[in-house]
């Protein structure tokens, strides 16, 4: 409702005095304000905060008056009446300036474009105070207040005085307390007075206008309210009633729009009484106090209640103690602020502050101020922080400021159908809704709706429009959206607007959200979201002419105002055109013949509700006769109210709505459910419903006779309400949130008034009501109901400490430090758990389903489900008493009916203390149940989440064998996080950490970029193994060394005892996975498996190598990787016999070059140059050929045959290259960065240097043959990665398979040079031998494209056939040629090579150009590319080099 904004601000008294202001009191507007010292009497005026007069008491007349206590105002300020202490009223009259009228003026700079338009803009006046003649009570005046024309006061020798303001024509009359019967309700006997109140005052009194009475408080602390019998103040025509029991009253306050009297105690709460209409008794209907729950320190430490002030609108109630402190509450006792806790009470080092103790206080205008007299103590504690002033001087006297923002709702209510929050400050609008540009509109919302307004209204307000509507709930989803941030969109309001009308008084937003209303004092002004612009009237008289009296509203693009008219002294109702201009001229006007209290929109009719307490309903129809759209507006029907509404002022707020009490009608006919279905009076509180009167034989007359059916006799809904939301959209799949009405109560939280629907249009039972009222409470004040979303927007204070820069000065601390700075949050809170709660708890199970299912979409339904579980759950769990019929059960069956079951009992459980599991598991069944449920429906993170519960509450060998269960399953499904998990968690079961959750390993799991270095770095120290010798000495010795386990390096990653039994068991599985992998040929799925869980795949297959390893038959091997790696199947390219590329090194050369640029179209506009003729890329430059790895030192070793032995060939490379290594100064492998570098560099030399050249046709062709015979580049570098895997493993028969899908004829070339050697087992060449002559023949009928290929290493085949079988021993596998010197004989990884050197280009190739970040997985898009396979190995080996 109130919110504080900002640090409060001082007012400095511009007179010097030794005497210190104690009471403040403002007039009826609250425009001026009488501020009292000893003996001054000051009168201060609001905007600007400026003192006008003071009256200053001679020393004389002092000392026979005494001092000044209280003061009050005559209603039309002519007069203020002053008590002062030695019994005498002393009365002033307030004069005006005469000739200077204004004390002070604006001031504009020269030249500025603001004119002064309106005499009272921005002006204080100027006021004089003349006293009259005092009149003398002898008695000490107690309590002063003024009523209508008279002037109430009582003494302390228990008389009420009643005076005339004039003080002479009429004398006085005095009543004595004594003569007042009193009884506990009016309808007791009447014999006089009944109790002795002999003896007794009033101590303070307030008039309550809407009950006709006073509530006062006497002198022994009891509390009574009296009223005359008759209209006039009389001794023997008054009566009394006691508030039974009390006896520590303090002070009053009246609210008269809600009929409440608020009592403050010594105790420190405030009990807040109402008269019963029928007895006449006072009875107590809630009470505003601290609670020990959320100011554990200071509840009970308050002191007794100094004062209660209710704000002007009398929505909410300021309560201050004798302690000090303030505290705001709604009128209902909904708890806003309190400044006794947190940052109010608390410096930042956690130091208590002192409360600000406070004498007087008032609400300034609007609510949007309150104005604070700090008591005598306080005001040095908070004096300003400027020099303290010499002890000579005199103090100055200091009022603070407090300033608040408040909802729209409180003096506007008829934006109650709106789904945003709109708060107003003194000059700005906070809302929540965001650009116009941020709400989506569905697909099906296309040109035929031609504005946002119309989705909720209905076009041309037919309800069948509105039912066919293709998306009712648009404006909502898009509000959904804008729940995520906690920022308001605050707009400033027009100065020019606000400098003549200030305060703004009503505020209005339109269902879209995009347009926004407000009226001030004169006229209003309108602001569009879209174009950031305010619309103020274009004539300064029109807008000065009227004043808005009974609210405002949007309906469509119309502004409707209930207004008066000044110059017709008339009350009118306008609608104005947004998009015209803001003038009377486009304005439709609809005269009106009593005052206008409340104003209302309902699809397309206007309620009005009237001083004379009548309802009118008008229909608004939109015309297109003139240049410009207007509206017509119609009267359709008068409904009368008076014979149950007391006072017009207590009429809250009027609502049309479509709520009705018999559903069954509106299934027989929904488009009804649209209309005008009954009227909703919030009457101080009591929510009246009057219903459209079915009965008679109206139904069956004509349809335009529908509308004016007459309404039933008023019937009660609830107590203590005040807000009702409603909306008049409808929605097919949430008939439940969407025909409810929602009630704020205050303390009692919320109601919801929930329709019932009969399932499947069955006839509903005749015992079953059509609606029912659930109650349930929420941790916000809510200010909007957003219906489909199932949510409650509101806001609360937040507050933000600052310290200053230096420590309090002598004692005085600044306002900044003594006061945080207050800032409003949003809040939103969602409220279907409690309502499915309250449903089941009726055993309302069916509707609690259709309700929940309606809303399953949503996408904080699944955390609805855990609230819901979790509450009932530490309710029933924790409960001291055993519960005879627990809900909790309940719960579980209704969750069941959701898939989400398994999933929300296993969050909440996690979230629960382990005490309560028993009882959760005992109502939802076995965890271990639940578990194998979840493994059925493949939910493998929610199964591991039960297994944390099952760790906690089983013995440990049960946990380890469902753990073993979801690791087998998620290794199979390839959720590599989640085998992460597992492994860890079999390791905490083994090391016996029971109690503890798994702990995290301690190495660094690889990262995306820590893979890619290793990768990288594993790509230059493996590829010259692989190129030359299958394994270089040291390689392969450290291969077959290795332990019998997974790597030493791989168990030392998991944990440090490497012989736990543990680790064993978790090795068992992961090699039983890797060779079900490598048996179904799912290599691709191999790869990631190693590289996700770090498994030493090199060391596995070295053991496997004779086993699993084997490969029988190749061509289906070819075509499974084919198919995982969708690498294409390669096509004969037309003219492969004349190719330029026909040698085997240029076309690696290109291909290489190809891939590097990745886009055939930016490979063919700027880099095909790089690959260029053999003669002049040997001569031109030489530099280039060097740093990528040398071609070759004799142009005639480029060229040479396919058919080279192997051993020959690679000692005559040896060297070379690692004296060209060592020229371009590459360094270790371990030098990523430097190397990676160097190959950009050097591509870019290439461009250079090369540009010029040009190809022939016949290339063109063979770059897009290249082009359209090669996979995705990731493919290419996850095939190498493996290649080199299994060449280091000797699986020769893979590295044969991948070579011909790779198509290097290199890779074959040099597994068939092994073959040679003596080590290699016979099965494995005649494997090889028939493997190759099985593609072969498949190629000639099957697959041509890899003919070319086959013909390419037809020497190979031949050699190997010719080759005999023999024995030989393993030990002699390693050829001597390559020693560990060679890993730093390695080029750069960029770097094509001749063929005939050292095989294939290297592994890495592409890589440089990959920015680390960019790699995706197969799995799901992990960032760790598959390149990470090469981690483990990678790191390994840097470490051996």
């Amino acid at each position: 409702m109130y919110f504080l904004t900002g640090w409060p601000r001082r007012l400095l008294c511009p007179l010097k005095s030794e005497e210190e202001p104690f009471h403040i009191q403002p007039n009826s507007q609250r425009f001026y304000f009488a501020v009292l010292s000893e003996t001054q009497l000051s009168i201060w005026f609001s905007r600007p905060s400026v003192l006008i007069v003071s009256y200053i008491e001679s020393v004389k007349a002092a000392a026979q008056f005494g001092f000044y206590q209280q003061a009050e105002w005559k209603p039309d300020d002519s007069m203020i009446a002053v008590a002062a202490a030695n019994g005498y009223i002393l009365m002033f009259d307030v004069v005006g300036g005469g000739e200077d009228k204004y004390l002070y003026e604006p001031v504009y700079p020269k030249g500025s474009p603001r004119v002064k338009v309106t005499p009272e803009e921005q002006c204080a006046p100027a006021l004089s105070l003349e006293m009259k003649r005092p009149i003398d009570l002898e008695a000490p005046i107690t309590s002063i207040k003024s009523l209508q024309e008279d002037l109430l006061v009582s003494t302390a020798d228990g008389y009420l005085h009643i005076l005339h303001w004039d003080g002479v024509s009429n004398g006085r009359k005095a009543i004595s307390l004594c003569t007042v019967p009193f009884s506990l309700d009016l309808q007791s006997a009447r014999g006089g007075p009944s109790l002795d109140l002999e003896g007794l005052y009033i101590r303070d009194m307030e008039y309550c206008v809407t009950l006709d009475g006073f509530a006062v408080v006497l002198d022994d602390g009891r509390l009574g309210f009296i009223s005359p019998v008759a209209s006039r103040f009389t001794a023997e025509q008054l009566q009394g009633v006691w508030a039974a029991d009390v006896t520590d009253g303090t002070c009053v306050a009246v609210n008269n729009k809600y009929r409440l009297m608020a009592f403050g105690c010594a105790s420190g709460s405030v009990l807040v009484y109402m008269i019963d209409t029928t007895t006449g008794s006072m009875q107590l209907s809630h009470k505003l106090e601290l609670t020990p729950k959320h100011f554990p320190d200071v509840w009970n430490k308050t002191g007794s209640v100094k004062l209660i002030r209710w704000s002007p609108d009398y929505s909410v109630a300021m309560v201050t103690w004798e302690c000090g402190g303030l505290s705001l509450w709604s009128v209902f006792g909904a708890h806003l602020i309190c400044t006794l806790g947190e940052d109010f009470a608390y410096r930042s080092d956690g130091t208590k502050k002192d409360p600000i103790k406070i004498s007087s206080m008032c609400w300034g205008a609007e609510g949007y101020h309150l104005w604070v007299i700090t008591s005598r103590e306080e005001a040095e504690l908070v004096e300003n922080m400027e020099e303290a002033p010499p002890p000579t001087q005199t103090k100055q006297a200091g009022i603070l400021q407090f300033h608040f923002i408040k909802s729209a709702l409180t003096v506007n209510p008829c934006t109650s159908n709106q789904e945003q929050v709109l708060l107003h400050g003194e000059d700005r609008l906070y809302l929540t809704c965001g650009d116009p540009t941020q709400v989506p509109s569905s697909s099906s919302d296309g040109p035929h709706t031609p504005h946002p307004h119309n989705l909720a209204h209905g076009l041309e307000g037919s309800p069948l429009h509105h039912r066919s509507a293709p998306s009712p709930n648009s404006i909502s989803q898009g509000l959904s959206t804008l729940l995520g941030h906690k920022h308001w969109h605050v707009v400033q309001i027009h100065s020019t607007y606000l400098e003549s009308n200030w305060p703004i008084r009503f505020a209005a937003i339109d269902t879209a959200g995009q347009c926004i209303a407000v009226a001030g004092r004169r006229g209003f002004a309108h602001y569009s979201m879209s174009t950031r612009k305010w619309k103020l009237f274009g004539n300064i008289t029109q807008e000065q002419n009227m004043t808005v009296t009974g609210g405002l509203a949007w309906w469509n693009d119309f502004v409707v105002v209930a207004c008066y008219n000044f110059t017709d002294r008339q009350e009118e109702l306008r609608l104005y055109l947004r998009s015209s201009n803001l003038d009377n001229a486009f304005a439709s006007v609809t005269k009106l013949h009593s005052d206008t209290l409340l104003l209302n929109v309902f699809r397309d009719l206007i309620v009005l509700f009237r001083a004379d307490c009548s309802i009118f309903l008008y229909s608004i129809e939109r015309r297109h006769d003139g240049p410009n759209p207007s509206a017509c507006v119609e009267l359709l029907q008068e409904v009368s109210m008076s014979r149950y509404i007391p006072h017009p002022a207590l009429v809250v707020s009027v609502t049309l709505t479509s709520v009705r009490t018999e559903t069954g009608i509106a299934l027989k006919a929904p488009q009804q459910a649209c209309m005008a279905e009954s009227i909703m009076l919030n009457l101080a509180g009591q929510l009246i419903m009057l219903q459209r009167d079915r009965s008679g034989p109206q139904v069956r007359e004509k349809e335009d006779q529908k509308k004016l059916l007459p309404f039933c006799p008023p019937v009660v809904l609830a107590q203590c309400v005040e807000n009702v939301w409603t909306t008049c959209r409808s929605n097919k799949k949430k008939r439940h949130l969407l025909e409810a009405l929602w009630l704020s109560c205050g303390e009692a939280g919320m109601k919801v008034w929930l329709p019932l629907f009969p399932r499947d249009h069955r006839k509903p039972h005749s015992f079953l009501s059509r609606r029912i009222m659930l109650p349930f409470h929420i941790n916000i004040y809510p200010l909007a109901v957003l219906f489909e979303d199932a949510l409650v927007l509101g806001a609360s204070n937040e507050t933000v400490l600052y310290d200053g820069l230096q420590g309090p000065r002598e004692g005085r601390e600044p306002l900044e430090v003594a006061f945080p700075y207050c800032t409003v949050e949003r809040t939103s809170q969602i409220y279907l758990h409690h309502i499915l709660r309250q449903l089941l708890v009726r055993n309302l199970g069916e509707q609690a389903l259709l309700l929940a299912q309606s809303c399953a979409a949503l996408p904080y339904f699944p955390h609805v489900m855990e609230l819901m579980v979790h509450v009932v759950l530490e309710e029933e769990a924790t409960s001291r008493e055993p519960i005879p019929d627990p809900l909790l059960p309940t719960v579980a069956k209704f969750i069941t009916e959701f898939p989400l079951f398994l999933q929300t009992i296993v969050h909440c459980a996690r979230k629960t203390e382990y005490a309560l599991w028993n009882y959760l598991f005992a109502a939802v069944g076995n965890p271990k149940d639940l578990f194998e449920e979840c493994l059925m429906a493949q939910d493998l993170d929610t199964a591991a989440s039960y297994l944390i519960i099952l760790q906690n509450m089983e013995v440990p060998a049960v946990s380890r064998q469902h753990a073993t269960l979801l690791f087998n399953t998620a290794l199979e499904q390839g959720k590599w996080d989640l085998c992460r998990h597992m492994i860890r968690f079999l390791k905490a079961i083994g090391s016996g950490e029971m109690e503890t959750p798994p702990p995290t390993p301690t190495t660094q799991e690889p990262s995306s970029t820590g893979g890619f270095e290793f990768f990288r770095n594993r790509s230059i120290s493996l590829s010259q193994s692989v190129d030359g010798i299958a394994a270089g000495k040291f390689n392969l010795q450290k291969t077959f060394s290795m332990p019998s386990g997974p790597s030493t390096k791989g168990s030392e990653r998991w944990s440090k005892d490497s012989d736990c039994a543990e680790n064993m068991y978790i090795d068992m599985m992961l090699w039983r996975h890797a060779r079900h992998l490598l048996e179904q040929v799912r290599l691709k799925d191999l790869g990631c498996f190693s590289a996700q869980l770090g498994f030493e795949l090199i060391g596995w297959l070295c053991r496997e190598r004779t086993r699993v390893a084997r490969l029988d038959d190749f061509v289906m091997a070819l075509k499974c990787l084919h198919k995982d790696f969708l690498w294409p199947f390669p096509v004969i390219p037309a003219c492969s016999t004349s190719s330029p590329f026909k040698d085997g090194h240029r076309k690696t050369v290109l291909s290489q070059r190809l891939l590097k640029s990745q886009s055939a179209d930016s490979l063919l506009n700027s880099d095909m140059d790089t690959a260029p003729p053999q003669a002049s890329a040997r001569n031109s430059n030489h530099t280039w050929l060097d740093g990528l790895g040398a071609l070759g030192p004799e142009p005639k070793e480029m060229n040479t045959s396919s058919s080279h032995g192997g051993p020959q060939t690679q000692e005559a490379f040896l060297s070379p290259l690692t004296n060209k290594t060592e020229e371009c100064s590459i360094g270790s492998a371990t030098d990523l960065t430097e190397t990676s570098s160097m190959v950009d560099g050097d591509w870019t030399m290439v461009d250079e240097n090369f540009s010029t050249l040009s190809l022939t046709q016949s290339e063109l062709e063979h770059i897009s043959m290249e082009l359209a015979n090669k996979g995705p580049h990731k493919s290419q570098v996850q095939l190498r990665y493996l290649l080199h895997v299994f060449m280091e493993a000797g699986c020769l028969e893979w590295c044969v398979v991948i070579g011909l899908i790779l198509r290097e004829a290199t890779v074959i070339k040099q597994v068939v040079n092994f073959l040679d050697s003596p080590e290699v087992p016979p099965e494995t060449v005649q494997s090889i031998r028939s493997g190759l002559l099985g593609v072969d023949a498949w190629a000639s009928t099957d697959c041509l494209g890899y003919k070319p290929f086959l013909t390419l290493i037809r020497p190979q085949l031949q050699k190997l056939i010719e080759t005999a079988v023999e024995q030989v021993q393993p030990e002699a596998f390693q050829p001597g040629a390559s020693s560990p010197n060679s890993k730093l004989t390695e080029p750069q990884h960029g770097c094509p090579r001749a063929e005939d050197s050292r095989g294939p280009a290297p592994l890495g190739l592409a890589l440089p150009s990959e920015p680390p970040g960019g790699l995706v997985t197969e799995d799901g898009g992990a960032p760790e590319e598959q390149e990470e396979q090469a981690a483990d190995e990678g790191a390994y080996d840097c470490t051996l080099s």
